[in-house]
């Protein structure tokens, strides 16, 4: 690409046309159109048909199979009526996507004739190909079977777009032999094991209504948007999803002024757009604004069930790059996709509840006193301090290894964050003394005569910690902003229910031995907090001494990379917590190391090759035709009797010579196949490739700064982050 090509590309951008935004439609008439909802079955569906149905989504009831022939046959005459012709199979495969299989509403009669047809069978079931999605080994390439199971509890829906319209089942994908091939069905699993985990220690704590308990999930998501012309002429952007090379512009977000600043108009046309198909799938997009770095924006929903907000996720990924494309961006949702400023994380914000206690994780206003928080609180920070690793490990892979530990981002070292509040209660549980002496929500008085006393937060936040309370839920900070939410939920669900079922077992033998109830659960959240208070830090997550203090005193994993993480996957405790949770078999375990190691191997893989090919057949020319137009430039100027300097001559020669040498022994080290396992070659990949093309991208990007602007064939940082 040529300059031209990029000038005639900042022409376009800046001459372009807004997508018309038209006056935006009323909450109330978009709000679930397309979702298949309660509301929308009850009436069509006879009175016990529906009753027996809302038991099932409401209470985890097993479906009755009698019901889906009539279910099946509203739901495809409501989809009808609405212009689909298509149902599809939602299902997600253990990629981070979004995977669909669409079938016509089609049946051939004996008479040659055809009409629409959509039975209980086809609702409940689906059939894909098993063998072409990543098992792990689970299935052999020959053995091809594999289904597709309505998940009663997720809404069907409604997908529009200028082809048609389609009717979405949202499924889970098991193998012939029945084990999870997605990340649905161990997410349903982990909400069933908490559940029974977290009834069983509420009935030790005196309750009797029990309504079923889930956790929630309200997932922020950030994202960088560029403009089509450049992204389309950017191979990096293409098909790693970030830049591998990019001279950082003079102006970055040093002044802090686009975090929150006014929306460019043709980007709040997009948002506006994305919204209302959110709206009309039933998603509730709450907050949109700037975030921190030039072209970096965020939005984030209202909190659901984990199970529908997951579902939602996905969705909300896929809208976002299908309705960029509409108004001429390219959504770019990897991690790190700009060397140098910050990059984009998803914070999954995370709580449990039910509808007869409420909010387990709220404190309320006297924290020392509710001892059902307490004990719930003290399962998690249990749970972070033994399966830490766990945790590191299901956030793990090669775009989410440039952010962690970047200044910008949560450390890899996992660890919680309570607020001086709670740290100082927990202190005092620690010391064998409680107290209402822990500091409580107070009024900030601003000194503005016309401003009322604002309520003030009993403690402040962190934003270096991975996993912090914020008033009445957990942040898990350290998600990527490319990856499904399922993961962290999988585990956050599964190590509180074995944290639940330790508080449940020391409850009971001390009840057993006649200890009165609320001595009991002190004597619990004393010993959680002498074997794993250690995990609780209120301090700077990026300062070298936490770091130090971390590992050398308090015994915490620092996972770096994810050729250090994933092998904790492996772990004989891991494999025993999934197994007796009834979340992951030690069969579906290996298989979720298996693959996930194979996406990072590949991953580095794809971007070292991609780099390779760049600088042959982009930056190497330019540097060479430069030092040509260069050249000739001194010869003609020496003949003329004058004399130039022609250090930038041999800058350029010399970061060109260097920059070849980098790439031959890049391409000589990616031969290397002799791995003894695939660990070995995950450590190789994090230890020795990804340095290789840091070292080659450090010529690439100096050449930048010195071959002249018309010959440097790609779109520039500055370029793409601020011209929209």
């Amino acid at each position: 690409m040529g300059y031209e090509s990029r000038a005639q590309a900042i022409y376009r951008i800046t001459n372009r046309q807004s997508f018309p935004a038209g006056p935006p439609s009323r909450l109330e008439e978009l709000w679930g159109k397309d979702v298949f909802s309660l509301s929308k079955m009850k009436q069509c569906l006879p009175k016990a048909v529906f009753k027996s149905l809302k038991k099932t989504i409401q209470t985890g009831q097993q479906l009755d199979a009698s019901v889906a022939d009539i279910v099946a046959s509203a739901m495809k005459d409501w989809a009808i009526a609405k212009g689909a012709s298509y149902y599809a199979h939602v299902f997600y495969p253990m990629t981070n996507a979004t995977a669909e299989k669409h079938d016509a509403f089609v049946s051939i009669q004996g008479d040659g004739t055809a009409i629409s047809e959509f039975a209980g069978k086809l609702l409940v079931q689906g059939e894909p190909d098993g063998s072409s999605f990543p098992n792990g080994g689970i299935r052999s390439t020959f053995e091809a079977r594999g289904y597709t199971a309505w998940d009663v509890t997720s809404p069907a829906y409604l997908m529009e777009t200028d082809n048609g319209v389609t009717l979405c089942i949202p499924t889970v994908f098991v193998s012939w032999t029945g084990e999870a091939l997605d990340k649905k069905t161990p997410l349903l699993r982990s909400i069933s094991a908490m559940n029974r985990s977290a009834t069983r220690v509420l009935k030790l704590l005196g309750h009797t209504d029990i309504a079923p308990v889930n956790s929630s999930c309200g997932p922020e998501q950030e994202y960088f948007l560029v403009d089509s012309y450049f992204a389309n002429s950017r191979p990096d952007l293409l098909l790693a999803g970030r830049t591998l090379f990019g001279k950082p512009p003079a102006k970055g977000q040093q002044f802090d002024d686009h975090y929150f600043g006014a929306i460019p108009e043709r980007v709040q046309v997009f948002m506006q757009d994305v919204e209302q198909k959110m709206y009309r799938l039933g998603i509730p997009a709450k907050t949109r604004h700037n975030e921190v770095a030039p072209g970096q924006f965020e939005i984030a929903p209202i909190f659901e069930a984990a199970n529908v907000a997951s579902d939602h996720q996905q969705l909300t990924m896929t809208l976002l790059r299908q309705t960029a494309k509409k108004h001429g961006f390219v959504c770019l949702l990897h991690e790190k996709p700009f060397a140098g400023i910050n990059g984009s994380g998803k914070h999954v914000n995370w709580s449990v509840s039910n509808t007869t206690q409420g909010n387990l994780l709220d404190p309320g206003d006297s924290p020392h006193e509710n001892a059902q928080f307490l004990v719930f609180c003290a399962a998690v920070i249990r749970g972070v301090h033994k399966y830490g690793p766990l945790m590191r490990a299901v956030i793990a892979n090669a775009s989410n290894d440039h952010r962690l530990g970047a200044n910008e981002a949560p450390p890899a070292i996992m660890s919680v964050y309570l607020g001086s509040q709670l740290e100082t209660l927990f202190n005092q549980i620690a010391s064998g003394s409680m107290n209402d002496t822990y500091g409580k929500r107070g009024e900030m008085r601003i000194g503005v005569d016309t401003l009322p006393p604002l309520s003030k937060d009993a403690g402040d936040r962190n934003r270096t910690s991975p996993f912090a309370f914020t008033g009445n839920r957990f942040e898990f900070r350290a998600v990527g902003s490319s990856q499904s939410v399922s993961g962290p939920l999988i585990v956050l669900n599964t190590m509180l229910a074995d944290s639940l079922d330790f508080v449940g077992d020391l409850l009971e033998s001390e009840l057993g031995k006649g200890v009165e109830l609320n001595a009991a659960i002190f004597a619990v959240l004393k010993e959680i907090m002498h074997k794993h208070g250690a995990v609780i830090f209120g301090g700077d997550g990026y300062s070298a001494e936490w770091h130090k203090m971390a590992v050398e005193e308090r015994g915490l994993a620092n996972l770096p990379t994810t050729a250090d993480a994933l092998p904790c996957l492996t772990e004989k405790y891991i494999e025993e917590l999934f197994e007796k949770t009834g979340v992951l078999s030690p069969v579906e375990l290996e298989s979720r190391y298996e693959v996930y190691s194979e996406q990072y191997i590949l991953s580095i893989e794809v971007e070292a090759k991609l780099a390779i090919d760049m600088v042959k057949t982009s930056i190497y020319p330019a540097a060479m035709r430069h030092l040509a137009e260069m050249g000739n430039t001194v010869a003609g100027l020496k003949d003329m009797g004058i004399d130039l300097d022609r250090d930038n001559i041999k800058k350029v020669a010399e970061l060109t010579n260097s920059m070849m040498s980098k790439v031959s022994k890049l391409s000589t080290a990616l031969a290397k196949e002799d791995f003894a396992s695939t660990e070995e070659h995950m450590k190789y990949c994090a230890s020795t490739i990804r340095p290789m093309m840091d070292d080659l991208r450090e010529d690439a990007d100096a050449l930048e700064g010195e071959v002249s602007d018309d010959l440097w064939p790609l779109p520039t940082y500055q370029e793409m982050l601020f011209i929209k």
